[in-house]
C-alpha cells in the first residue's frame, strides 16, 4: 500500500461521531492490514474490541479459529506479503445499549474499499468472512445458503461463516462445513501460499 494511501486511511475520522455515540464511546483506529502482492485476501466484517486495542487483525479467539479453518499458524497469517486482511470496516463499530456488536458502517467501504482493492491487485484466493463481505462481493443473500453453496465461488473465493463463538451452534448445525468445506480449504490456502 502506498504511503500515502496508508496515511489517509489511518487519519480516517469519518466516523468519530458515530463512535463516540456508541455504548463504549471510543475514537477511531483503523486497523489497515494490507500489501501489494499479497497472494490471499481476507475480507472481514470489521475489527473487534480486542483487535481495537492491539492494532492487529484477528487477535482473538475469532482469529484463531479462522487460523484453524485456513490451517496456518500465526506467524504464516501475519506475514502481509502472502496475505491481506480487507475488513468491511477498518476500525471497531462498537457496542450497542445492550452490548451487542454494532455492523459494520457503510461509509467506510463507500470511501475506501475500491480504492484498496486496486492498489492491492489481483488476489489468488479471497475468503469472505460472515455476511458483510459476501453481500458487498457477491451479492449474496443469507450466509448458510452461501457457504452451503461454496463450490459454486471455489477455487478462487470461500465463503465462511464469521469464526466467532457466537456461531459455535451454527457450526454444529452444519457439520459439512467441516467436513466437506474446510479440507478443501486448507488444501487450497497451502496451495495458494
Amino acid at each position: 500500500m502506498t504511503a500515502a494511501l496508508f496515511e489517509d486511511i489511518s487519519a480516517c475520522r469519518l466516523c468519530a461521531e458515530r463512535f463516540a455515540a456508541t455504548a463504549t464511546a471510543h475514537a477511531p483506529r483503523p486497523v489497515v492490514w494490507v500489501r501489494p502482492g499479497a497472494r490471499l485476501l481476507i475480507v472481514g466484517q470489521a475489527p473487534g474490541a480486542r483487535v481495537h486495542a492491539s492494532g492487529r487483525p484477528f487477535t482473538d479467539p475469532s482469529g484463531d479459529r479462522l487460523r484453524d479453518w485456513m490451517g496456518v499458524d500465526a506467524e504464516t497469517f501475519y506475514d502481509r506479503d502472502r496475505i491481506a486482511i480487507l475488513p468491511m470496516a477498518f476500525c471497531f463499530p462498537g457496542y450497542d445499549a445492550k452490548g451487542s456488536d454494532l455492523p459494520p458502517p457503510a461509509i467506510c467501504a463507500q470511501t475506501w474499499r475500491q480504492r484498496v482493492l486496486d492498489h492491492l491487485g489481483p488476489v489468488d484466493l479471497t475468503l469472505l468472512v460472515g455476511g458483510a463481505a459476501q453481500r458487498w462481493h457477491l451479492g449474496a443473500r443469507s450466509v448458510t445458503d452461501t457457504v452451503r453453496e461454496w463450490q459454486m465461488h471455489a477455487p478462487g473465493v470461500f465463503p465462511l461463516p464469521h469464526p466467532s463463538w457466537r456461531n459455535t451452534g451454527w457450526l454444529k448445525r452444519n457439520p459439512w462445513f467441516e467436513a466437506d468445506l474446510l479440507p478443501v480449504l486448507r488444501a487450497r490456502v497451502k496451495e495458494v501460499l
